[in-house]
């Protein structure tokens, strides 16, 4: 007896259901199981849980931020680089800042409202981070288009005939009321601090580049922060200008503070993806447990 049409396209399709189901739903993952047991993938599909005698202490694949209550850095660790992830390394806020490079001219702090500290721009951002690295390795902070106070050195420029024509007047974007501009004048103008509010979209933004060195002592991921937020590495070049902060903090050589710096430094992968890295994470926690900080 042949069954009705809409009835054989049913049964049909339950049978498609069901061989899908045990194939995907439940003999693809298995087989994935036994592939991640393997030896040599079986840590790293568990999360590459990092674990410190009894006690797991973070993930190879998360960093994790090296500082105070305060968030003032510990100076006895290697800081890891920025992130935009929460309030740093949260893995369940992941992502950027959605800062991009047009990103120089700050909000200004509102003095009418109380708390109001305004909204840095990424340059800003930069410029700060900069400094204070600078400050805490020993090095020099300085970076093009940045204030000698730490802030993205961008002028709003007014000409006479909009766009062109000599220049009438010169604010000082990111510097607010009372502080004195970072320079005191522009194409024979005197450049005035900018005020909370006011409307300066009729001027030219302007970044001043200053006499910052073209290669800045302080590299690029020691100011800005990862994709994902998420990356426990930094460039062996922000790791050797910590290695001396880290070995004076803890009373150890610099040399044997380099040799752990050389043993979690990896390479690119296949040798031509990516650059070296150092992971910060299991640096510090090495780190511990062959320098112990007694302070």
């Amino acid at each position: 007896m042949r069954l009705p049409q809409w009835l054989s396209q049913h049964l049909a399709a339950l049978r498609a259901l069901l061989v899908l189901t045990l194939l995907l739903g439940v003999a693809y993952p298995l087989a994935i199981l036994g592939v991640a047991q393997l030896p040599g993938l079986s840590a790293r599909a568990a999360g590459s849980l990092i674990r410190s005698g009894d006690a797991t202490v973070g993930s190879a694949l998360i960093g994790q931020s090296f500082t105070d209550a305060t968030g003032d850095a510990l100076v006895q660790y290697f800081q890891s680089r920025p992130s935009a992830a929460g309030d740093g390394y949260d893995p369940t806020s992941t992502g950027a800042s959605n800062l991009g490079p047009e990103s120089v001219v700050d909000v200004l702090p509102d003095p009418a409202v109380a708390g109001d500290e305004g909204t840095p721009s990424l340059l800003t951002q930069v410029c700060a981070r900069s400094r204070a690295v600078g400050d805490r390795e020993g090095v020099d902070g300085r970076r093009p288009y940045c204030t000698p106070a730490g802030v993205g050195a961008v002028l709003a420029v007014f000409h006479r005939d909009g766009l062109t024509g000599p220049v009438t007047r010169a604010v000082s974007l990111n510097e607010a009321c009372p502080a004195p501009p970072f320079v005191s004048r522009y194409a024979g103008v005197s450049v005035e601090c900018a005020r909370s509010g006011a409307d300066y979209s009729r001027g030219v933004v302007t970044p001043v580049r200053g006499d910052a060195p073209a290669s800045p002592a302080v590299p690029p991921d020691a100011v800005t922060a990862s994709g994902s937020g998420l990356d426990p590495h930094i460039s062996p070049a922000y790791a050797r200008i910590q290695i001396a902060r880290v070995a004076r903090e803890r009373g150890v050589d610099a040399a044997a503070v380099r040799a752990l710096v050389d043993k979690h430094t990896t390479g690119r992968a296949l040798g031509f993806l990516g650059e070296p890295a150092v992971n910060v994470v299991e640096l510090n926690l090495d780190l511990d447990r062959r320098y112990p900080y007694d302070k």
